[in-house]
């Protein structure tokens, strides 16, 4: 056996070897009679069935794992030239030659390595930044928004024109051309003013309309709104029966002990501090994810230099491809089919962002290794319940949703980039 093993650069190897058909043969000896002592086969006792059977009854099978174990003798002692441990191979090794002939077999395997990358000082990628300032009026303004969602409607006793921010106790009866539509009519319905809970336009000319007044109002329905009402203008009668207003919040004692239900510390002070936490927390999340996150991510991919596995590259420019192709007409993809030259041009567009996308990985789980950081399974499914919840969806049929569909690695790793990223911008947070 020949074997000549180059090492491309630190992500990529090739090993090329000669095989002999002797040593495929000896290994067809090899394996029948490992075989012949092992197999049962009708007629003759374990253990005695005659190699010549053997060689009979597994023929085809015998050669093929014959020319497997050579090959991984070809890997084994490839990988041992370069001083390569199987621990830093990633993927299947790919097998881009194979030249079978009388007396020999000529073979290329091609193998990708999980590349080393020097992080030194990453943390000096991000920025020093100062710590977003909370007033005491942004506190006492979050604080009651809080707890007018809670708050009771009271009557406006004053009769006075509406605006927004008012809720309107209505009467209505929606028309188009003179017939009342179906859903249209309604008595007593209490509209917030403002939330575009009603078709574009209703709400705004309530604004200016007191209590027990009668008006008319004009409304076309949106082209997109389902049904047959899409796009069709409407003449809605309403009466408005009462103007209700959230009751006045005073931040005092009383409310904080209201706020905070079952805490052992119901001050006001305690609860302007979570408050305050909280607003905290809100801004650097939108700073985070709008600015400062994109930013250190760019400023990783560009600051570092490796070489990265071929194949690996090239399975992200089949995934961006495979996207393409799903927006494509029939014709588009005919065509790509019938010309490789043109699919191969369009594979070439998606290689700079696929390379992008691939180092990336491999620093952030640089990155999460030298931080110890790891998310397991239950924070993923934690994650997708919470979320589910939020949107109002059965938490467990999602969960087994993203599981059926294979996203959970692409879940966990983007939540593990996400960490990642922001431990290293806590540490560059000034205190204002």
């Amino acid at each position: 056996m020949e074997i000549k093993s180059n090492k491309i650069n630190g992500a990529n190897a090739e090993i090329s070897a000669t095989i002999s058909m002797d040593e495929v043969n000896a290994n067809i000896e090899k394996i029948a009679k490992q075989l012949a002592k092992t197999t049962t086969i009708q007629g003759f006792r374990k253990g005695k069935v005659p190699m010549s059977i053997v060689k009979k009854q597994f023929g085809d099978k015998l050669t093929q794992d014959a020319e497997a174990e050579a090959l991984r003798e070809v890997l084994e002692k490839g990988l041992a030239e370069l001083n390569i441990d199987n621990a830093s191979l990633i993927g299947e090794p790919n097998i881009s030659k194979f030249d079978k002939s009388d007396d020999k077999i000529e073979v290329t395997v091609k193998v990708a390595m999980r590349p080393e990358i020097d992080l030194g000082d990453y943390a000096s990628m991000a920025k020093d930044f100062d710590k977003p300032v909370i007033t005491d009026k942004d506190i006492d303004a979050k604080i009651i928004e809080l707890a007018q969602g809670q708050a009771e409607l009271v009557d406006v006793k004053r009769n006075r024109i509406m605006k927004l921010g008012d809720t309107a106790v209505i009467d209505f009866e929606g028309s188009i051309d003179g017939k009342v539509f179906d859903g249209g009519k309604a008595e007593n319905f209490a509209l917030l003013l403002g939330s575009n809970q009603f078709i574009p336009g209703f709400e705004d000319q309530l604004v200016g309309v007191k209590r027990d007044e009668e008006v008319v109002i004009k409304a076309t329905f949106p082209e997109n709104y389902g049904g047959d009402l899409a796009g069709k203008e409407a003449e809605f009668k309403v009466k408005v029966n009462q103007i209700q207003v959230k009751e006045d919040i005073e931040i005092n004692e009383e409310l904080a002990i209201k706020m905070l239900p079952g805490q052992d510390d119901t001050s006001l002070e305690s609860l302007k501090k979570q408050v305050k936490d909280m607003l905290e927390n809100e801004v650097l999340g939108k700073l985070y994810n709008d600015e400062l996150k994109p930013a250190l991510l760019e400023s990783l991919v560009t600051g570092f230099d490796f070489d990265l596995p071929e194949f690996v590259v090239e399975q992200e420019i089949d995934m961006a491809l495979n996207k393409s192709a799903s927006s494509m007409s029939e014709d588009e993809i005919k065509e790509l089919r019938e010309n490789a030259d043109k699919l191969t041009e369009l594979r070439e567009t998606f290689r700079s962002d696929a390379q992008r996308s691939v180092k990336a990985t491999f620093i952030i789980d640089s990155l999460a290794m030298a931080e110890n950081i790891k998310i397991e399974e239950n924070e993923v499914m934690q994650t997708i319940y919470y979320e589910a919840m939020q949107t109002g969806q059965d938490p467990q049929k999602a969960y087994e949703h993203y599981k059926e569909a294979g996203y959970l690695p692409a879940i966990q790793m983007s939540m593990v980039e996400d960490r990642v990223l922001s431990t290293i911008l806590n540490s560059k947070i000034k205190e204002a």
